[in-house]
């Protein structure tokens, strides 16, 4: 089993039980037009008492890390913790959903979506709003001007403005999160939106030649 073979399970074991669940990050934007082939996997839980041990049942022990006390501690602090499958040394990092109104109100704006990820696996899952990635990753950018947040903000760009987008979408969300930020992403946010909508256009431009 490699590394997306176990994330995909741990989604399919999430799905199982019943714990309410969204991905977010890269991850959860290959549904969304991102490509790159590595990323963590980050997925934020709504998990209450009666999913910790059945969550735990599904990762036994030798070969996996999966301890049910450790998930109830977490979730009672808020803090995130792992699944680990120590036979690939790979993790995925479940983050409690935060009582903050603009978390809830993305989780609360998730959708089911199927999709083929990069490394060919058939993946549905409850994923974040395009609009949501965004956000988020504009917020890690200004925390550390990673140059792979705007490239994957490009690429969900160029997704949602393509004709092979059946999703609807309301970009106002971002600029709504935006007031609530720095002015130097404002004016990353318009330089991405603008690149994009000119490089859709031209590709429609090309196409009707």
């Amino acid at each position: 089993m490699n590394g997306m073979s176990f994330y995909v399970q741990v989604v399919r074991a999430l799905d199982e039980i019943g714990a309410p669940y969204m991905l977010v990050g890269a991850f959860a934007g290959t549904a969304f037009g991102i490509t790159r082939a590595t990323y963590d996997i980050d997925i934020l839980v709504d998990m209450q008492e009666e999913h910790f041990q059945p969550l735990a049942d599904r990762f036994p022990l030798p070969r996996y890390y999966a301890d049910p006390v450790m998930m109830r501690n977490s979730t009672r602090l808020g803090i995130m913790f792992n699944l680990i499958d120590t036979e690939e040394g790979v993790k995925a990092d479940l983050v409690p959903l935060k009582r903050e109104p603009e978390y809830r109100l993305a989780f609360e704006r998730r959708i089911r979506r199927a999709f083929v990820d990069p490394q060919g696996v058939k993946l549905e899952a409850w994923c974040a709003r395009p609009e949501d990635i965004i956000v988020g990753k504009l917020q890690a950018w200004a925390e550390g001007e990673s140059s792979k947040h705007p490239a994957d903000i490009s690429a969900i760009l160029a997704f949602l403005l393509s004709d092979e987008n059946e999703l609807s979408f309301d970009l106002a969300i971002v600029s709504r999160a935006i007031r609530r930020m720095d002015k130097k992403v404002l004016t990353l946010w318009q330089e991405l939106l603008a690149r994009a909508e000119q490089e859709v256009n031209q590709h429609k431009e090309g196409s009707n030649d």
